[in-house]
């Protein structure tokens, strides 16, 4: 028996969907950070602790004492999500106001007003490259990024359309050391922690 396309795609779920209830399901059996983006899902097996929470919580107090009462930066869940476009992202820290963060399920892209990442050692393209895509694409107007492998960071504005689709137009990179301005707010990125280099951390792991 054949069905009516209609039927077909009532009783077919959308990839997307299908995705997502895939990561819902394993998210807290499996370690790391499970993410959907155009390419499908994305698995980061970060380290629990070290300088990648260390450098997201020094992001978020420090932006938070110059911030006012009506916004935080938060490091929580929930993610922030676009199912039209077909993207699921969890920011390290993101700056809303609560009561955008008072909702049931995802977060609206669009009420987030600066996504902040640390760059994972396990898979720097994750924050350097597809995030790189899919925040502007989902409307997020500030991108951070700030690197431990490197002591580096950027800080990228202004979207604008490209025949590949929306990117941000304007990129300022930065040193450890340096101030950084998010949005309205200009912080400190002294003493942010970085990643051992890989020889000393795997003799760590050994021990």
């Amino acid at each position: 028996m054949t069905m009516a396309p209609d039927s077909a795609q009532q009783r077919a779920p959308h990839p997307y969907l299908a995705m997502r209830d895939f990561i819902q399901s394993v998210d807290d059996a499996l370690p790391g950070k499970f993410e959907i983006t155009k390419e499908g899902i994305v698995h980061d097996m970060m380290s629990p602790g070290g300088p990648h929470e260390v450098t997201a919580a020094h992001v978020s107090r420090r932006l938070e004492k110059l911030m006012p009462d009506e916004l935080l930066a938060h490091n929580g869940t929930p993610d922030v999500e676009d199912e039209p476009e077909g993207i699921m992202r969890h920011p390290d820290v993101m700056v809303i106001a609560w009561t955008d963060l008072n909702v049931e399920g995802s977060i609206d892209p669009r009420a987030v007003i600066a996504a902040i990442e640390v760059v994972s050692r396990s898979n720097p393209d994750n924050d350097w490259v597809t995030k790189m895509r899919d925040y502007p694409l989902i409307g997020i107007p500030i991108y951070v990024i700030f690197d431990p492998r490197t002591a580096t960071g950027a800080v990228f504005t202004d979207i604008h359309s490209t025949p590949a689709g929306p990117r941000y137009a304007t990129r300022k990179d930065f040193l450890y050391g340096e101030d950084v301005t998010i949005a309205d707010w200009t912080i400190s990125t002294e003493n942010l922690p970085r990643y051992k280099p890989e020889t000393e951390a795997e003799g760590e792991a050994g021990t």
